[in-house]
C-alpha cells in the first residue's frame, strides 16, 4: 500500500516536531508548513533544516494567506495540525478555521487531524471558567470540519507526560522533587499520561488505517492510568526515599486559581478537572477506539520508565 503524503502544521512546536519525526520514521512523504518570514529565530530555522536533511519537504505558507494554505494542502493526502491550544504558550485553536477553508477549496484531503491531543472536548461540557475556552474552541473547529464533510480523526492523548509526570502532577512543576510533594486533594483520582513521542507514533500509525476514519481515538496505555499517589510511589521507589507530603483541598485550590493571571487560570482549571474530578478516566471507551489496543505492537513508554530520566 502506498503511504499517504502528510502535511504537518505547527511542525516546529512541542508536539509538532515529534509528529514530523514519527511521520518520517514511518515512511510517509512528509511536508512541513512554515511561515515565509521567521525573522531571526535561529533555533526554528535549524530545526526546519534538520527536517529537510531527514527527507522532509519544507512548504512556505501562512494563515494570513489563504492561497498559500490551499497550495500547501494540495500537495498532500492528510493534514495534521499541532498548533498550540495551551494558553501558557499561545492559544490559536480557532486559526484552524482558515485551514478548514483551505481544505474545502483544495478538495483533495483524505483526512484531517485538527489540533486536539488532550482531553476529549466532547466530555468537558461541565468544565468551569475560564478553562472551558479550550474545549469550546475545539468543538467549534470540529463542527466546521463535520459540516464541511471533511474526513477526520480526533486524537485524545490525555496528559503530556512532560508536564504531568515530571512534576508529579503538581501545577507549575516539571521536575520531580526529592524532598516534598503537594497532593491535589487525596491524590487518588486516576490520571492518564502519555509520552509525547508515543503520542506522535500512535497518531501517524493511524493515518492510513480505515478503522480510524471519522472517529475520536483515545490513547490510554493501561500502565499509565495512575493516581498522583501511585506516581509518587514510583518516584520514591526510584530514589529510595519517601517524600514529605502535604495537600491542598478542592476549595483551597480554586481560591488559589483565582489569584493567578488568565493563562494560568485556564491551565489550573484543567488540573482541577483532571486531578480533583478524575475527568480523564471516569468513563469507558471501546476497544476499537483505544489506540494501545488498536496498535499493541507499539511498545509505549510507561510512567515508571519515564521517571527514570529524572534520577
Amino acid at each position: 500500500m502506498v503511504k499517504s503524503k502528510i502535511l504537518i502544521v505547527g511542525g516546529t512546536g512541542y508536539l509538532g516536531k515529534r509528529l514530523v519525526k514519527a511521520s518520517l520514521e514511518q515512511g510517509h512523504d512528509t511536508y512541513v508548513l512554515h511561515r515565509p518570514e521567521i525573522g531571526v529565530d535561529i533555533e526554528k530555522i535549524q530545526l526546519l533544516l534538520s527536517f529537510k536533511a531527514q527527507g522532509a519537504h519544507l512548504v512556505s505558507g501562512s494563515f494570513d494567506n489563504h492561497q498559500s494554505l490551499v497550495d500547501a494542502v494540495k500537495l498532500v493526502d492528510v493534514v495534521i495540525c499541532a498548533i498550540s491550544g495551551v494558553h501558557i504558550r499561545s492559544h490559536q485553536i480557532l486559526l484552524q478555521l482558515k485551514l478548514v477553508d483551505a481544505i474545502i477549496q483544495a478538495g483533495n484531503v483524505k483526512k484531517f487531524y485538527p489540533s486536539e491531543f488532550g482531553t476529549d472536548p466532547a466530555t468537558m461540557e461541565n468544565c468551569i471558567e475560564p478553562g472551558r475556552i479550550t474545549f469550546d474552541d475545539k468543538l467549534v473547529v470540529r463542527k466546521a470540519i463535520e459540516n464541511a464533510g471533511i474526513p477526520y480523526t480526533y486524537i485524545s492523548a490525555n496528559c503530556f507526560a512532560g508536564y504531568f509526570v515530571g512534576g508529579l502532577y503538581q501545577p507549575g512543576h516539571i521536575l520531580p522533587s526529592r524532598d516534598s510533594v503537594l497532593l491535589l486533594g487525596d491524590g487518588n483520582q486516576k490520571v492518564i499520561c502519555v509520552d509525547e513521542d508515543d503520542i506522535a507514533t500512535y497518531t501517524i500509525k493511524s493515518v492510513d488505517d480505515p478503522r480510524t476514519l471519522n472517529k475520536s481515538l483515545y490513547i490510554r496505555p493501561p500502565e499509565n492510568i495512575l493516581s498522583q499517589n501511585e506516581v509518587i510511589q514510583l518516584w520514591e521507589k526510584h530514589i529510595g526515599k519517601e517524600l514529605q507530603k502535604s495537600s491542598v483541598s478542592k476549595d483551597e485550590f480554586l481560591a488559589m486559581k483565582k489569584e493567578q493571571n488568565y493563562a494560568e487560570q485556564v491551565g489550573l482549571t484543567h488540573y482541577y478537572h483532571v486531578c480533583y474530578e478524575g475527568c480523564l478516566a471516569n468513563f469507558q471507551v471501546a476497544d476499537d477506539v483505544e489506540m494501545s489496543k488498536l496498535y499493541p505492537e507499539i511498545n509505549y513508554i510507561t510512567v515508571y520508565d519515564y521517571l527514570k530520566r529524572y534520577i
